[in-house]
């Protein structure tokens, strides 16, 4: 294996993990109203888990109402029982063809439990990142004994590591700090 595709595929996995905790943070309310509180959501579809974007249509038509219509009627009761047992602390209303969900105004207090979750949920993706660093390093020591790198593409490589490790670190940093701000500014 060529140390550019190896690179590569420590990349992919470095994206990817920031593309997960991107999702986890869509998840986190904040007091606006968006579809990513629940696009990515499971709901019970006659005995299959199925994300709720793919069952129903979800619209903002404020910003405090989500509302989400599936094309199925037999579907408005999973998803209200995805909804409830969700994170989200949210009960949904329905009027037998729609469900609705007002999004409340956060308290001080939910607001400052959010920041910690949202910290919590930071410190786990930069984990995930080092953890895919620490990968990558063994085995580029392994192909460095095996002889199948020199000693100083093993170097190049743990240095293409390290940066990219960098790079993902600070974009999940990047994510923190938007989404803190998001929760401060339901503060005011």
């Amino acid at each position: 294996m060529a140390i550019k595709e190896f690179i590569h595929q420590i990349e992919d996995k470095m994206k990817k993990t920031i593309q997960s905790v991107s999702r986890e943070f869509a998840e986190v309310r904040t007091g606006r109203a968006h579809p990513g509180l629940i696009e990515g959501l499971h709901a019970d579809y006659y005995g299959t888990p199925t994300m709720i974007k793919q069952v129903a249509s979800i619209t903002v038509p404020d910003a405090k109402t989500v509302l989400i219509q599936p094309w199925d009627p037999g579907a408005i009761e999973p998803i209200e029982k995805a909804i409830t047992n969700s994170k989200l602390g949210i009960m949904p209303s329905n009027d037998g063809k729609m469900i609705r969900l007002n999004i409340p105004s956060l308290s001080r207090e939910r607001r400052d439990e959010l920041v910690r979750v949202v910290k919590d949920m930071a410190e786990k993706g930069r984990v995930s990142v080092r953890s895919i660093r620490r990968e990558a390093n063994d085995k580029i020591k392994k192909f460095e004994q095996d002889k199948t790198i020199s000693e100083d593409d093993g170097f190049l490589a743990h240095d293409q590591v390290q940066k990219l490790t960098d790079k993902y670190i600070k974009e999940v940093e990047g994510i923190l700090e938007a989404k803190d701000k998001e929760l401060e500014d339901f503060g005011k």
